[in-house]
């Protein structure tokens, strides 16, 4: 759904309501000059007045004088206008196309109204393209935000939901659903415009998670002091993937398996604890015997106040809002998130194919 066509298609419908109104008031006032100024009755005024419109050819309902011929003659050259202008917009409207486009916006303005618990990409740049094949491929419900109509067809023509407006408007994030997302990814090209989405969505909804790109090393302190929850750059983040790949190729291989999903064989999750559902909140790990029941293994904890814990041992005690990262096989993850019941608004998802 963009907002351009969005515009073309209401300015469409508004001139072919204001052309049919035109006509209506032609029709009224033709109808009320015969009835009262001729003396004709009603029927015969609506009468002559649709056929004088329709410029059909039949004769005078009754005998007119001069003065009432004049008038006939004005009323159909405004009848001629008035329905000249209205086929003159349907024309328009059917050949480009927007009543299929009104169909289309109305099906998608439903499917956004009811996304809940989504994601919002912003931008449909290089950075935002391979955002959204990688939510797509994971089966994340989500929405791209884009300005530019050449990136909104192309996410359109991938199968995605977009739409085409200014991400750092608030209006615009509240259209996509900001209140009811759960995380914003910033992918613009502009570092400030980056900091604006940062600011507008966590001001909409303060729960929200927010990640952001970020060019250089200022920015992403920017950006992290306005409030993102992660900060990417590229190019340092690029920098330190090429320095693992030469120091430590095969730990960045294995690891790239595991988080996109090309192993096919392990695969990285994470589980937050619910402590409405969750029956091992204040139990320790050799307490839950987690990796015995499942298989999986436990790798960390991320603690609600943002402690982490690496390779926690058999005395490590869960604590309500505990984030664990887990690795292990399909199975094993399925059957360790079947284990700790609902997890909050994350479910596990399937992994996706190499």
């Amino acid at each position: 759904m963009y907002s351009t066509l969005e515009q073309k298609y209401q300015r469409i419908q508004k001139e072919l309501t204001a052309g049919m109104i035109a006509l209506g008031g032609v029709f009224l006032i033709g109808t009320s000059w015969y009835r009262f100024i001729e003396g004709w009755s009603w029927e015969d005024a609506a009468y002559m007045t649709v056929i004088t419109l329709a410029t059909v050819g039949y004769g005078e309902t009754q005998p007119l004088g001069a003065r009432g011929r004049l008038f006939t003659i004005a009323l159909i050259l405004m009848g001629v206008v008035s329905i000249g202008y209205i086929v003159n917009r349907f024309t328009e409207a059917v050949i480009e196309g927007y009543f299929q486009q009104g169909i289309r916006l109305r099906r998608q303005r439903r499917l956004m109204e009811s996304l809940s618990e989504h994601y919002i990409i912003c931008g449909f740049s290089r950075t935002g393209r391979q955002i959204a094949m990688e939510f797509g491929s994971e089966s994340v419900p989500f929405v791209v935000i884009d300005s530019r109509i050449e990136s909104v067809q192309k996410a359109q023509n991938q199968g995605f939901v977009v739409y085409q407006g200014d991400a750092t408007l608030d209006d615009t994030l509240l259209k996509v659903g900001i209140t009811r997302a759960i995380c914003i990814v910033a992918a613009l090209p502009s570092d400030a415009e980056n900091l604006y989405v940062v600011l507008s969505a966590k001001t909409l909804n303060p729960s929200i998670r927010a990640i952001a790109r970020a060019s250089n090393e200022e920015a992403l302190q920017k950006l992290q002091r306005a409030g993102a929850d992660a900060v990417v750059s590229p190019y340092i983040t690029g920098g330190k993937r090429m320095a693992a790949a030469a120091l430590r190729p095969q730990v960045l291989d294995f690891v790239d398996g595991m988080l996109s999903g090309t192993d096919r064989q392990l695969y990285m999750e994470e589980f937050r604890l619910d402590p409405t559902s969750c029956p091992f909140v204040g139990q320790s790990l050799g307490q839950a015997r987690l990796r015995g029941q499942t298989g999986a293994l436990l790798l960390a904890i991320r603690r609600a106040s943002g402690e982490l814990i690496g390779g926690p041992t058999a005395d490590t005690v869960f604590m309500a809002g505990d984030a664990l990262i887990a690795m292990g096989t399909v199975e094993q993850l399925r059957a360790l998130n079947q284990l700790l019941g609902p997890i909050g608004s994350k479910t596990l998802r399937r992994p996706k194919k190499g």
